[in-house]
């Protein structure tokens, strides 16, 4: 019988304690943010995306720069010469802008499913997001901006999903 002052139950309890530990400490930071997603996620995130996305995830790169007032979604070609990324970029973004606009993420929910974070509050933004897009000489910026509170979180977990899963297709 092990007893708890046998050195093996005792390893085996600190085991347990600091495993216990470690998986309360990641999740106490906020329930709503996504662990970063495994390299098994992301290949299956790069392969969902390339039939969503018309541009080639290899040769650009999204960036997430969350504000005080929402946020701004970047792509560009990382090749600033490529001007066949570049208009696939700005084509894409042209039409989920116009989307998005209407409470219609179904494109990112068929990228990173429909349990995405901060997706539910996007869809139900009913205009309370102002949402734009602008061209850049490589690639395009949407910028999203909201008073309200709840939507500007939301708009938040929404890109600390998107980054954690394009992995290194994204930066925030």
């Amino acid at each position: 019988m092990n007893r708890p002052d046998h050195p093996r139950a005792r390893r085996v309890l600190l085991l347990a304690a600091v495993a216990t530990a470690v998986a309360l400490s990641s999740g106490c930071a906020d329930a709503s943010t996504p662990a970063p997603a495994t390299s098994s996620r992301q290949a299956e995130i790069a392969e969902r995306g390339a039939s969503v996305m018309p541009f080639n995830l290899e040769r650009t790169t999204h960036q997430f720069t969350k504000t005080d007032t929402g946020g701004v979604q970047t792509v560009i070609a990382d090749d600033p010469q490529d001007a066949t990324q570049i208009n696939l970029i700005g084509q894409h973004l042209t039409a989920e802008v116009d989307r998005f606009r209407r409470g219609d993420f179904t494109d990112p929910a068929r990228i990173h499913g429909n349990e995405m974070p901060g997706l539910a509050a996007l869809r139900a933004h009913g205009g309370r997001i102002t949402i734009d897009y602008r061209t850049i000489p490589d690639g395009g910026r949407v910028t999203y901006t909201t008073s309200d509170a709840e939507l500007r979180q939301a708009l938040h977990h929404w890109f600390d999903a998107q980054v954690s899963d394009h992995g290194q297709h994204a930066t925030g």
